[in-house]
């Protein structure tokens, strides 16, 4: 499938992508000369590097374009996101999270899969799906089964489900015996690119070699954050543990959730986590009613009810995840491509960072 950008004339990008959806290259052409560019700035997988230098006057023109030619690949699903929903503490408003997210992506035309990784279930209760009790944990784990397998249709458009399974709870057990422990979940959703353009990872609670494989898969890790001081030493925690381990390529996404601006501690701890750590998003999600509908309904809240504050919060909340992520997949982008001042793009072995690849660290 060839698909042309469709941008400026004198610089033109396009992908060639197999039937499992990878991109293989792009080409970029400019006033003065032509090139061919292993363009490594998608998370898709099959991407041979070159090193090249880029023409000298095209390289400011070459930044922009690649900005375009991301967010137009963004908006025709050519790129898989995966976002994990994450805290290290339950009772959150984890799932709750992740269920009305992956709604607000499905209905935005991305084809998405919600993962249930809690053997609790309660993301597949609140998509009308049964826990399973299959043993699928070890099955998957052993290479057994195939995760593609256990994908499940849901009542919404595009929104398919990977119900939770009471195995999930060894799961731990079973990745410890691995060599590849860490990064086994990233190998198991690779099949899954070709269909969906979003990935929603419902994680448990807890630190754990399942928590660990999220945070190596993710493209970004939405954390919410009851506006509370403990609040303040888990962020700081799960920073210290994703820099330890050099994961610079996964952009965390706190957010505040079950807020009560009536109480001043939520007011107070929402200034200062603000102020400590910047990357928390705007939007801010306040505890209410709605949310002990949506359990009663068994249904995101926006499916039931969209005309309600509670569903446009989590619309303004996905609105900002998916701008956060284009921003930073356009910085990333460019980064490979021009590799800075000098304008060479680096080897295979220097751009690793999509969560597509194999050799992520």
């Amino acid at each position: 499938m060839n698909a042309s950008s469709g941008l400026n004339p004198g610089i033109a990008f396009w992908l060639d992508a197999s039937e499992q959806g990878r991109c293989v290259g792009a080409t970029c052409r400019c006033a003065r000369g032509s090139l061919m560019a292993g363009f490594f700035g998608l998370a898709l997988p099959g991407v041979s590097v070159t090193l090249v230098t880029l023409p000298t006057g095209c390289q400011g023109e070459l930044r922009a374009e690649l900005c375009v030619f991301i967010s137009h690949a963004r908006k025709r699903k050519q790129l898989v996101e995966i976002i994990g929903v994450y805290n290290f503490k339950g009772g959150v408003g984890k799932t709750t999270t992740a269920v009305n997210l992956a709604y607000r992506s499905a209905a935005d035309d991305w084809p998405t899969a919600l993962w249930d990784l809690d053997p609790q279930g309660a993301a597949t209760y609140l998509l009308r799906r049964e826990r399973q009790a299959t043993g699928a944990a070890k099955e998957l784990i052993r290479g057994e089964a195939a995760l593609r397998d256990a994908v499940v249709a849901t009542e919404h458009a595009r929104l398919d489900l990977i119900p939770a399974d009471f195995s999930y709870r060894r799961m731990d057990v079973h990745l410890d015996k691995r060599q590849d422990a860490t990064t086994l979940l990233l190998k198991l959703m690779r099949p899954l690119q070709a269909k969906y353009a979003c990935l929603i990872l419902d994680c448990p609670p807890g630190m754990s070699l399942v928590s660990e494989n999220v945070m190596h898969a993710a493209d970004a890790l939405v954390v919410p954050l009851v506006p509370t001081p403990l609040s303040a030493r888990m962020l700081a925690q799960l920073f210290e543990f994703i820099a330890a381990r050099g994961w610079h390529d996964i952009n965390v996404l706190p957010f505040f959730s079950m807020v009560d601006r009536r109480r001043a501690l939520h007011k107070q701890t929402i200034v200062e986590l603000r102020e400590r750590f910047p990357a928390i998003l705007a939007t801010e999600v306040s505890y209410g009613s709605e949310f002990e509908r949506m359990t009663a309904r068994r249904a995101p809240i926006e499916s039931y009810a969209p005309a309600s504050a509670a569903a446009e919060t989590y619309r303004a909340l996905w609105r900002e995840i998916d701008e956060r992520l284009t921003s930073l997949s356009n910085a990333r982008a460019v980064r490979r491509a021009v590799g800075g001042e000098t304008g060479e793009v680096a080897a295979e072995s220097d751009l690793v960072g999509s969560p597509w690849s194999a050799g992520r660290a």
